[in-house]
Parts: C-alpha cells; structure tokens; sequence
C-alpha cells in the first residue's frame, strides 16, 4: 500500500522503509517502538503548535522527549504558543493526530523543528498518515523531507540554534 507520505518521498528520491504493525497497537510513540523493535527515542512524535500569530508549525521530537518551554519559545520567535487542538490539527495536517507524517503536507513557508539530538540516531520511525503504518528514514533524509530546521529543544544548557 502506497500511502501519500510514500509518494512524497519517492517523487524526492529520498530512501525509506515501510513498516507496519497492527492497527490495535494502542496509540504512542513508545508503544510503536515496542512492537516494531527500535528505541522510544527513535520514535518520533509529530506535534502541532499554534503561534498567536496564527502560524502553526511542527515540532519534532524523539517518543521519550519533552520540549522545554523557553527553548521551544525562542525556536519558534514567540511568547504565545500552545499545543493545537485535534480540530486545529486536521485542518493544517489533513490528518488525525497519532499518524502525522513529518512531510509531504506542509504548504510553502510552513515551518518544521527537529530535535538536533535525533540526528544522533541512526534510523527514525515517523508516521506515515494511517495508524499502523510507519517510514523508517536516516535523521538526515527526515530533515531533507520536511525542511525541518534543527534547533536544541530539550537541553536547557545549550543554545537553541546550534
């Protein structure tokens, strides 16, 4: 099954995996891990945040991170952010929370953020747009896909921008 997360990457060039688990795998990023084998740090959660402003944006981070507020803050430019409601989530995805692919949707100038420690990982799991579905991809070729800017969200003692 060809999904369009797959199509994205393919009219890219850039190499992947399909994988699938069963669609009864209860929801979250460290029980994806689980049933295909890799770390929870590999899985990535695809999140959602809403600016003041309007914008919406995508944060990334690996299944087994948080991001911390202030870096989060001055990674997007703003004060004013939260995480978008399921609704808000759909009408800029096209796609329920839980399966967001971290490519392939995003219009012109949306913006995209990887957690910088991710790219120490050798392969990453991201969803492909349907529960039980997942894109193992290199950190390298994830950034390539989504146009994600890499910036230090969970380490209070680096600086944001690397």
């Amino acid at each position: 099954m060809k999904l369009a997360s797959h199509l994205h990457l393919e009219s890219l060039n850039i190499p992947y995996e399909a994988r699938s688990f069963s669609a009864e795998t209860e929801k979250g990023a460290a029980n994806v891990a689980h049933v295909l084998g890799f770390s929870e740090r590999q899985a990535v959660k695809t999140l959602i945040f809403q600016v003041d402003t309007g914008e919406r944006v995508l944060v990334m981070l690996g299944g087994d991170q948080n991001a911390v507020s202030g870096n989060l803050k001055k990674a997007i430019g703003s004060r004013n952010i939260q995480m978008a409601d399921p609704e808000v989530v759909k009408a800029t995805t096209g796609y329920v929370i839980g399966s967001i692919p971290a490519f392939g949707w995003q219009p012109a100038n949306f913006r995209s953020f990887l957690e910088a420690s991710l790219l120490n990982e050798p392969i990453l799991g991201t969803g492909a747009g349907q529960w039980g579905e997942e894109i193992m991809i290199t950190p390298e070729n994830l950034v390539r896909a989504s146009h994600a800017v890499v910036v230090n969200l969970t380490d209070r003692e680096k600086p944001v921008q690397g």
